[in-house]
């Protein structure tokens, strides 16, 4: 007997970047798509990651150069009143809603593909993979597919310390949903949640304690770390790095709570009204069955896949978070194109993160692209670095800013730049001029004459190029 043809080209579990770029490439290309969302429509980027994150990010901002500007620009006088919490969240609801009725609910029905809500659990055999959909009124149904995109995101993980199940400790995402700005908060972690959400609550009004396990953003250059340490000593932020967490607890009084690390080879405690847990996120898989039809995954959940995306089941493939890959909502949505290109067109398309963009929304901010000096080294390139301190940099003057730096990686054998970082006013800016620099190959010498508009944080990464042949502090203030 023939095969049953199966119900749908292509079924997706989950709705966030990820899941509508597999979704909408298909429909153009005339599959026929259902998506299955359990939760929420759109995933974690707009609902409680980017954009609800960055919203409240540039509601402190304003308020911190309400309190700042009168030292930094001579002539004017502001203030800022107590944060009023309720109305700021209620502000980010109001956006983060309007986004996701814009760009995900009508866009479904724009594109027509089939959206139903449910929890879906594979069964079936690997040979023959099928979904078993729960409905939110205990409505059971099942479906088959020519191939299956698991897109099912990540969640906030916190680690097995010693009393952590028995506090009401914050995640990123329960942090933004708060009520009133805490009196004190401790952050605990070092990554860029960490430092985005440690720097967002000191600005609205919060006393922070930053406990990070090794130095500040320790996957990128350790000159970030330094700048962002001077950036929150400003600011007030204390960190205390090299603090390992050993036990938790609420004091008797239920007002505070408090965090024993050890540190400097002894222990230390630390109190604070509440606690907000940013040690990192693991991938949504738990309840797929993934097992049933021979999904291998890694040791923490993630879906173990090839370079082109397809998992150890030929039908059945993983985009975003859920791999275990960058946590980026750009690098999902760039999986889930490739996939559908991938298990339709026989593209065998692979995912290259050679100059992969990356930013930290602090203020300033860092941001990066391309290699470190260190993943150089370790490469085997022969590596020539320069640090441009912001104070040459035209625009940072003007700003009354100039924390921060632009730093260049350059083959010193071609002269061909391989990274560059830079911590700043509009980083994430520099970093993506960066791309277009490290995919065209150029070289210091071409950055270094090129034109590049002056007083615009971008005209810095000319002038950091220049500084490898040029001693900068003797330059004009335009000169190029």
């Amino acid at each position: 007997m023939p095969e049953a043809a199966p119900d749908f080209d292509l079924a997706v579990i989950g709705s966030g970047g990820g899941a509508f770029a597999a979704a909408i490439r298909a429909t153009n290309l005339g599959k026929r798509v259902v998506m299955i969302e359990r939760s929420t429509v759109g995933g974690t980027c707009v609902n409680t990651g980017c954009v609800p994150s960055k919203a409240l990010l540039a509601a402190a901002e304003a308020r911190h150069v309400a309190l700042d500007a009168t030292g930094r620009f001579p002539g004017i006088s502001t203030t800022a009143a107590a944060v009023d919490m309720g109305a700021l969240i209620d502000g980010k609801r109001s956006l983060v809603d309007g986004m996701r009725s814009d760009k995900y609910v009508d866009l479904a029905a724009e594109y027509g593909w089939d959206l139903r809500q449910g929890t879906a659990v594979f069964a079936g055999t690997p040979e023959e993979p099928a979904l078993k959909v729960k409905g939110p009124n205990g409505t059971r149904d099942s479906l088959t597919a020519a191939h299956y995109l698991v897109a099912t995101g990540s969640a906030p993980w916190a680690p097995p310390v010693p009393g952590m199940d028995e506090v009401d400790y914050l995640t990123s995402t329960t942090a933004m949903e708060l009520d009133e700005v805490p009196e004190s908060l401790i952050v605990f972690g070092g990554g860029y949640v960490a430092l985005e959400q440690a720097h967002l609550f000191a600005r609205l009004g919060s006393k922070v304690t930053l406990l990070a396990r090794s130095r500040l953003a320790s996957q990128e250059e350790p000159e970030a770390s330094r700048a962002l340490m001077g950036v929150f000593a400003d600011e007030g932020i204390r960190v205390v790095r090299r603090a390992a967490v050993t036990s938790i607890r609420t004091n008797p009084s239920g007002a505070e709570m408090t965090v024993t690390a050890t540190v400097a080879g002894g222990q230390e405690e630390f109190r604070a009204a509440k606690l907000l847990v940013a040690t990192g996120r693991r991938a949504v898989t738990q309840g797929l069955d993934l097992d049933a039809v021979g999904v291998k995954t890694g040791d923490t959940g993630q879906i173990l896949v090839e370079k082109t995306l397809v998992s150890s089941n030929p039908r059945i493939w993983a985009a975003g978070d859920v791999t275990g890959h960058r946590e980026f909502v750009y690098v999902a949505s760039a999986h889930g194109t490739l996939m559908v290109e991938n298990a339709f067109n026989n593209a065998g398309h692979q995912v290259d993160y050679r100059h992969l963009p990356r930013v930290t929304f602090t203020s300033p901010a860092l941001a990066a692209v391309g290699m470190t000096d260190e993943e150089a080294t370790q490469a085997g390139i022969r590596c020539e670095c320069r640090v441009l301190p912001l104070e040459y940099v035209p625009r940072a003057l003007v700003n009354r800013d100039t924390r921060g730096f632009i730093k260049i990686v350059a083959d010193s054998s071609t002269g061909r730049i391989v990274g560059i970082t830079a911590v700043g006013k509009d980083a994430g800016e520099l970093a993506a001029a960066g791309v277009y620099i490290l995919e065209a190959g150029m070289t210091v010498s071409q950055v270094a004459n090129l034109w590049s508009p002056y007083l615009t944080m971008a005209e810095g990464i000319k002038i950091a190029a220049q500084s490898f042949t040029t001693d900068v502090s003797k330059l004009s203030c335009c000169a190029s």
